[in-house]
């Protein structure tokens, strides 16, 4: 395939990436072009993210491009999570570096601040999930840096601002602060200062599309890339994957998604934000998507639960292989213990199986005795969890979800496909795998001017990459399961 590159750094919790997409006016192949882990540096009892290798790791991925497809290269740009930012001085350095929003720093500040503040305050200002580790506790916990900060970028605007200088905040990346207000789209500057923190370090928020200016001299001479325009796609990488669900019926309610890695998000996509009372007893999230739509979701815990229980076995001197352990926990009785994924305790546990035994006995509950019982408990918990999302997003939003997709990493996961079609009862639609990077890629190639809506860039994805359906099971066990409250 042969026609505009665009590259696609793709920044996750567990690895990065830079990622060519090559779009030919129809299709678009992805070629991944560098890969690099990621994770927590500790630094005097601190978790923080080591932002210098990874720029480093970004350059090579950049000189990669630059050596494999010269001047085809069209343009680039960031996606991340969200949530964890840099402050900068006015010199433009890092006044530390950035903290993993895991670190333990924040533990019982969301408490405190939602009794200085009520929580429907602060989600009428915000329509935001109550999560300890959203930016707003963030700042809280690190008040006595503030004074410090010229501006506070989040993760994605700190490297588009490394690339090309650029200091303003992208929309979607926004969203998850937990001072942004959703209504008047702009910084939620009023609850900041019920809060006394500072707003003057709060720059610019630009829309998905931006073209935020061009590599800089430095860039292009450590890279061999040209003067190519630094992008601000869909900048967090749940808002991104989501722009790449390959459905046919955008602007539509009847179906959901689950970006699925990590973290799992659970959602749907709507033109406006939903601040209602129901919303806000399900404690769903208002975050930004592209052409200004709002992703009304549920951050789920994810397979960071299987993650974590993997890292344990290998302590313990039992190295298995992910398609090992899938294959134990498929082979584990169903539905035989579950836990709440969202339970805090299984945020950041020192030793994940032992936290999730503890719970089991702590629920009265079969302790799960082996790996493949372990595994097998956390998907089947994870089913369940995605069961009642779906439940409360119809509730609240008044429309049936008809169909499910599931994207990114965990798309691959048969057996967790499987089980999310039985526990829901609606068929799963699975893939692609890279959404994230393509939703990215495509935001870039449709400022190029070669898509023209976020329907035609869904039917390139849809035209470009196959997806595997799994139909539900009739299975009884499952309402059983969800009635039990666990």
């Amino acid at each position: 395939m042969s026609g505009r590159v665009h590259l696609a750094v793709d920044l996750g919790a567990e690895s990065g990436r830079v990622v060519a997409g090559v779009f030919d006016g129809r299709r678009v192949a992805l070629e991944e072009l560098h890969r690099f882990p990621n994770g927590p540096l500790e630094i005097a009892g601190s978790w923080r993210w080591d932002v210098d290798r990874l720029w480093s790791e970004i350059g090579r991925g950049l000189s990669a491009a630059a050596a494999r497809f010269g001047a085809a290269v069209a343009s680039v740009g960031v996606d991340t999570w969200g949530v964890d930012y840099v402050l900068l001085s006015k010199s433009g350095e890092p006044v530390e570096p950035p903290f993993h929003y895991r670190d333990r720093r924040t533990d019982g500040v969301m408490d405190r601040a939602t009794r200085a503040v009520p929580r429907a305050d602060i989600f009428a200002a915000t329509g935001v999930q109550f999560l300890p580790f959203n930016t707003l506790y963030q700042l809280l916990a690190s008040r006595e840096r503030l004074a410090e900060a010229d501006r506070l970028l989040l993760m994605p605007d700190y490297f588009h601002q490394r690339l090309c200088g650029s200091t303003a905040v992208e929309f979607t990346n926004a969203t998850t602060t937990q001072f942004f207000g959703p209504t008047t789209r702009t910084w939620a500057t009023e609850l900041l200062q019920r809060f006394a923190l500072p707003t003057h370090m709060l720059g610019d928020v630009v829309q998905p599309g931006t073209i935020l200016g061009t590599l800089r001299e430095d860039v292009r001479r450590e890279t061999g890339l040209g003067t190519i325009p630094v992008v601000a796609p869909a900048t967090h990488d749940t808002a991104a994957a989501v722009a790449a669900v390959p459905t046919a019926h955008t602007g539509k309610a009847n179906w959901a998604y689950i970006s699925s890695g990590t973290w799992s998000l659970v959602g749907v996509e709507l033109p406006a934000a939903n601040l209602s009372p129901l919303a806000f007893a399900g404690n769903l999230t208002n975050e930004g998507g592209v052409d200004g739509t709002y992703r009304l979701l549920k951050n789920v815990m994810g397979l960071w639960l299987v993650q974590r229980c993997r890292e344990a076995f290998r302590r313990r001197g039992f190295d298995c292989d992910y398609d090992g352990l899938m294959l134990a926990a498929e082979a584990a009785e169903p539905l035989r213990s579950r836990i709440d994924p969202d339970d805090p305790r299984f945020l950041n546990p020192p030793d994940m199986p032992a936290e999730i035994a503890a719970y089991c006995r702590d629920t009265g509950q079969p302790v799960p005795d082996t790996a493949g019982r372990l595994v097998r408990c956390c998907l089947d918990s994870l089913a369940l969890q995605y069961r009642r999302v779906v439940g409360v997003l119809e509730d609240v939003t008044g429309e049936p979800i008809e169909v499910i997709h599931i994207v990114g990493g965990g798309s691959r996961n048969r057996l967790l496909n499987q089980l999310t079609a039985d526990a829901t009862g609606r068929p799963v639609l699975a893939g692609p795998v890279e959404a994230t990077a393509l939703g990215n890629v495509l935001v870039q190639a449709r400022v190029a001017g070669d898509l023209s809506s976020l329907a035609d860039l869904r039917r390139v994805v849809r035209e470009s990459f196959a997806v595997t359906a799994f139909d539900p099971r009739p299975c009884p066990e499952w309402s059983e399961a969800a009635r039990s409250g666990r």
